[in-house]
């Protein structure tokens, strides 16, 4: 195979490709059966015509047999009259047209052959058309259903797949959602637990351990208080001493504390609050 011809034949059924995937069978099904109809009008066009010859025929057929008549009592009267010679001329005009009578037979017998061919070829193809309406009907039908199951399965196919995303988003979502309340809780823990007012606080170590022990101190000597309102008179004896001792240790705290402090950065401090007021 040459390079031409092996490109013609690529050619071809590249087109050939093209035209299946744009051809609708039901559309080729009708423009099929508008063509045999159209053939049908052919055919019965075709078969008038010729029955309109034939009837000129048979016309033509009773004038020529009118004038065989004629030209028959021509000759009887002519030979009653004596007259030969006309009588002669009579019967030859009357077998010319018998002559002819007999060709227009033949043609009329023709033609009516050929009628009755036409005839049945209508028929058969009227009744092929007919069986290919009922195909052709048949046919669109279960091509329609089965393009309708086609849609719906791409739909169910395509619904499935969305509903795999679906899914999936909603599981991404519920994961987002569960951390968010996660940390929604634990910012709830932190606050009801004062992390947050430590953070948010300005007071440094000190401060708060100093706070921690003015309420402990405070919580024994409401202690005290309570048991000697209680009438407990050895609780009492005992929590003087105890709150003499809480005393002495939280001094002697504050005391360890204003020992850590460097008297060079109070000093620079002090200086510097001088200065401010100075200026």
């Amino acid at each position: 195979m040459g390079i031409l011809s092996r490109t013609s034949y690529i050619i071809r059924s590249k087109l050939n490709s093209v035209l299946n995937r744009a051809e609708d069978p039901t559309e080729t099904l009708d423009y099929s059966y508008e063509q045999m109809r159209d053939q049908l009008q052919d055919v019965k066009r075709g078969i008038a015509d010729l029955t309109t010859q034939k009837k000129r025929l048979e016309m033509q057929k009773r004038r020529l047999e009118e004038n065989v008549d004629k030209h028959n009592d021509q000759a009887r009267t002519a030979v009653q009259q004596g007259q030969e010679d006309l009588a002669r001329r009579a019967l030859e005009k009357k077998k010319t047209k018998m002559n002819q009578i007999e060709d227009l037979e033949r043609q009329i017998t023709n033609l009516q052959s050929q009628q009755d061919k036409l005839i049945d070829q209508k028929n058969e193809l009227q009744s092929r058309i007919e069986e290919f309406r009922t195909k052709k009907e048949t046919m669109k039908a279960r091509h329609e259903a089965a393009k309708a199951s086609s849609t719906v399965s791409e739909a169910i196919t395509a619904t499935g797949e969305e509903f795999e995303d679906v899914g999936r988003a909603i599981d991404r979502a519920e994961e987002q959602t569960e951390d968010m309340e996660a940390r929604a809780a634990a910012m709830d823990e932190l606050h009801e637990s004062g992390a947050f007012d430590d953070v948010l606080s300005d007071k440094d170590n000190i401060d708060r351990e100093l706070e921690q022990l003015e309420t402990d101190s405070g919580v024994e000597a409401e202690l005290e208080t309570l048991k000697s309102e209680m009438g407990d008179g050895s609780s009492e004896t005992e929590a003087e001493p105890a709150g003499d001792v809480e005393n002495e240790a939280v001094e002697e705290d504050i005391e360890d504390m204003e020992a850590e402090v460097d008297d060079s950065e109070v000093e620079a401090e002090l200086a510097e609050l001088q200065d401010e007021e100075n200026a």
